[in-house]
């Protein structure tokens, strides 16, 4: 039987499940994470979606719960990492230590410990790569420069060398249909085309633009072009008309001689019946 204080779900408030007057939340609705803070002299209970600030997540099938991190760090969401140290720490392999390893010093902008970069870099990944450069001096390739070298320019915003742009293109187009000689049909080997647009031109006397278009060969799968006919079904079809008229032309030249050949019978029955008998 539940304590007499507990409230039950629909009194409680926010992601409690159960609750009481004095601690606050004392279980939390699913998905919700449990942290116990101290209220004075009291703990009182909160059900929260993610934990704040200096604490990381615990998941469990008894409950979920927001952990503490170290004293001195905030932590990822496994309490296993510092993200970043409290004042007076700097932050070193996901540590927080009080000083910093040979080869490194103290960052207390970043409260990290970072590489002792080359006088002439602000900050470094290591001792030959500046990432940004001190006040005055711009960045190119890890290094830092009073002044852009030829073909490079000097981006004030940035701090950093950029590559003089002489013509500026964008992006290829789509490659154009399979075609050979204007069109789309009636063969099996042919080429495509794609193109891009030039975008920014620099003065005459810059580089030229790179190519604008190129083409490639291709494989169409062959298909008849509207109103045209295969060469074989043409020759067979050609083949069997002159057959046809062959045979019409030899059965109308029969039938022209047997007509020939009765109307010379008839002719000459009809002489024969005509002509008188002679006297014995």
């Amino acid at each position: 039987k539940p304590h007499k204080s507990w409230k039950q779900l629909t009194s409680c408030y926010g992601g409690c499940l159960t609750c009481s007057d004095s601690n606050g939340c004392l279980s939390c609705k699913p998905r919700y994470f449990f942290l116990l803070d101290r209220l004075g002299m009291r703990q009182v209970g909160m059900c929260l979606l993610s934990c704040p600030s200096g604490y990381y997540h615990i998941r469990s099938r008894d409950i979920n719960k927001c952990s503490k991190c170290q004293l001195d760090c905030d932590c990822d969401f496994t309490g296993n990492f510092c993200t970043r140290c409290r004042a007076g720490h700097y932050l070193y392999r996901g540590k927080c230590q009080e000083s910093c390893p040979e080869g490194l010093k103290p960052n207390d902008r970043l409260r990290e410990c970072v590489f002792d970069c080359a006088a002439d870099c602000d900050t470094c990944l290591d001792e030959d790569t500046c990432t940004r450069c001190r006040q005055g001096l711009y960045l190119l390739q890890g290094k830092c420069h009073s002044a852009c070298p030829e073909e490079f320019f000097a981006n004030e915003q940035l701090m950093e060398c950029k590559p003089q742009v002489h013509c500026e293109v964008g992006e290829w187009g789509s490659w154009s249909p399979c075609f050979r000689g204007g069109s789309t049909c009636g063969f099996k080997l042919g080429e495509q085309i794609r193109t891009r647009d030039v975008l920014l031109v620099t003065p005459s006397n810059s580089h030229p633009c790179p190519a604008v278009s190129e083409k490639r060969d291709c494989i169409s799968k062959k298909k008849k072009c509207p109103g045209q006919s295969g060469g074989k079904q043409r020759d067979r079809k050609n083949k069997t008309d002159r057959k046809i008229r062959s045979s019409r032309q030899e059965g109308s030249e029969r039938e022209n001689g047997k007509q020939m050949r009765d109307w010379a019978d008839a002719v000459n029955r009809n002489i024969t019946k005509s002509w008188p008998a002679r006297n014995t």
